[in-house]
C-alpha cells in the first residue's frame, strides 16, 4: 500500500540520562547553534505526515525541559498533538510506553495493518525530512525499514583481555541509525514477545530481527549523528553552519600597459631592470592589476578602476602591492579566501624566467597562499599586437575563491 493512504505517527525516545555528555545541562536542552538538541530534532520531525508525536522523557529531567522549551512545545502542538510520557528504565521500556500511548491515541482513522509508527532518537538533530520520507515510504512497503550507512572504518570483534577475535567483511557492514520505521503490528508485537521472554536490544530493529521479520535498510546520511559527548555538539554545530561545504567563486583579470621610457618596469612586484617601464598612474604592474580585478570579479566587488580612481593623487605612482593588501581586506571583510592563482604575463621582452620565483614568493605571501598555489607563466604573441611589437605588456589571472560558510541564521560566518 502507498506512503500516502498510511497514518503515521512519531515516538521520540529521549529519555536517556545522557551520562556520556559529562555534568550540566540535560544532553537535550545542549545548545547547537543557538538551538537546543531537542527543539532541533522536533523541528527535523515537523512534517504533515507525522499527525502525532509521542515525546518520551526521563522522569527526572521532565519538568525542567518542559520549563525551559513550554514556548517551543506549545508552537510545535500547535501543528500536530504533542504527547510527553514518562520513559522507562532502559530504551526498550521507554519505547514500549509510548507504543502503549500510541495504542490509546484518539486519532487513528484506518486499521492497524494501515498504521506506522516512526521512532527516532531524540539526540539525532540533524535528520532531514527527504530520509524521514525516504523511511517511510520504505516501510510502507515491507513494514520495517531503518535508515542506516555503511561503516568506513575496518571493525574489530574484541574480547574481554582486548584481543582480536575477528575482523568482520565490512562491506556487509552498516552502522544503524534513526528513524526507523515499522507498522504497527510488526513494531507492537516485536516489543510485546521481547518483554514477554525477557529479550533485549539497543535499537527497534533487533527487536523486529528477532521475531524473523526483515528489515529494509535505506540509505542514510554521515551528517545523521547522534549528540552523545561534548565532541559531537561541535561536529553537529560544523555541519550546520556548512563548513564542510564551502562555495566556491572563479574570477578573471586582464590589464594591458604600453611600454615607455624612463619609467620602472614593475612585475608581481618585482622591479625588472631595463630601459624602458610601464606607463601609468601607479607604478604599472601589470601582473598585480590582473590580479586585482581577477579577485574583485570573483567577489563581485567592482574593479580596480572603481576602487582606485586613475585621476585621484593618492594613488599617484603607488606600489600596486599595497592595493592588492587592500583588496586582500575587503575580500575578507565580504567572506571570501583565495584557493589558487594562475597568472599569465604577456611580452616580448624581457624574459620572466629569472624573476618567476620571486614573483610567486611576493604575490602567495600578500594573498596568504602557499607558493604551490600560485602558478605564473609568461608567453609572446609572436609579434602580433601591440604585445608582440613591444609597446606594451599585458597579463592575466584566474583566481578561485571560496566564499566563507553561511552560518544555520544565512548570515556569513567572521
Amino acid at each position: 500500500m502507498a506512503l500516502r493512504e498510511k497514518q503515521a505517527v512519531a515516538i521520540i525516545a529521549a529519555a536517556g540520562t545522557g551520562e556520556r555528555m559529562g555534568s550540566g545541562r540535560p544532553k537535550l536542552l545542549r545548545e547547537i547553534a543557538g538551538e537546543p538538541v531537542l527543539v532541533r530534532t522536533l523541528q527535523g520531525l515537523d512534517l504533515p505526515e507525522l499527525e502525532a508525536v509521542f515525546l518520551l522523557l526521563h522522569p527526572g529531567e521532565k519538568e525542567q525541559i518542559l520549563s525551559l522549551l513550554e514556548n517551543e512545545f506549545r508552537t510545535y502542538g500547535r501543528k500536530r498533538e504533542l504527547v510527553i510520557v514518562d520513559g522507562g528504565r532502559r530504551r526498550q521500556d521507554s519505547v514500549l510506553v509510548g507504543l502503549g500511548a500510541a495504542a490509546q491515541w484518539g486519532g487513528w482513522r484506518v486499521p492497524e495493518a494501515d498504521r506506522l509508527v516512526l521512532i527516532h532518537d531524540g539526540a539525532r538533530p540533524l535528520v532531514e525530512e527527504e530520509l524521514i520520507r525516504r523511511v517511510l515510504a520504505a516501510a510502507a512497503r515491507t513494514g520495517a525499514a531503518a535508515a542506516g550507512v555503511p561503516v568506513k572504518d575496518t571493525i574489530k570483534e574484541v574480547g574481554e583481555d582486548e584481543i582480536v577475535l575477528a575482523t568482520p567483511d565490512r562491506r556487509r557492514l552498516w552502522a544503524v541509525q534513526t528513524p526507523q520505521v515499522f507498522s504497527w503490528p510488526v513494531i507492537y508485537h516485536a516489543h510485546l514477545k521481547a518483554a514477554a521472554e525477557g529479550f533485549s536490544a539497543t535499537d527497534d530493529c533487533a527487536l523486529v530481527e528477532y521475531t524473523g521479520h526483515p528489515v529494509q535498510m535505506v540509505m542514510g546520511s554521515y551528517a545523521n549523528l547522534k549528540i552523545t559527548t561534548p565532541e559531537d555538539l561541535l561536529a553537529a554545530s560544523a555541519l550546520l553552519k556548512g563548513v564542510a561545504t564551502p562555495r566556491y567563486r572563479v574570477g578573471y583579470g586582464f590589464d594591458l600597459h604600453r611600454l615607455e621610457a624612463g619609467r620602472r618596469l614593475v612585475l608581481g612586484g618585482v622591479e625588472i631592470p631595463g630601459p624602458v617601464g610601464l606607463a601609468g598612474h601607479s607604478d604599472a604592474d601589470v601582473a598585480v592589476h590582473a590580479v586585482i580585478d581577477a579577485l574583485l570579479g570573483a567577489a563581485a566587488l567592482g574593479d580596480i578602476g572603481a576602487l582606485f580612481p586613475d585621476d585621484d593623487p593618492a594613488y599617484k605612482d603607488i606600489d600596486s602591492c599595497l592595493l592588492l593588501a587592500e583588496v586582500m581586506e575587503r575580500l575578507a571583510a565580504a567572506g571570501f579566501n583565495p584557493v589558487n592563482l594562475d597568472l599569465t604575463i604577456i611580452a616580448q621582452q624581457p624574459k620572466i624566467g629569472p624573476y618567476r620565483e620571486k614573483l610567486k614568493t611576493n604575490l602567495a605571501a600578500i594573498l596568504g597562499l602557499a607558493e604551490t598555489a600560485v602558478s605564473v607563466k609568461a608567453t609572446t604573441t609572436e609579434g602580433l599586437g601591440p604585445t608582440g611589437r613591444g609597446e606594451g605588456i599585458a597579463a592575466q589571472a584566474t583566481v578561485l575563491l571560496a566564499e566563507a560558510p553561511r552560518g544555520a541564521d544565512g548570515r556569513g560566518e567572521a
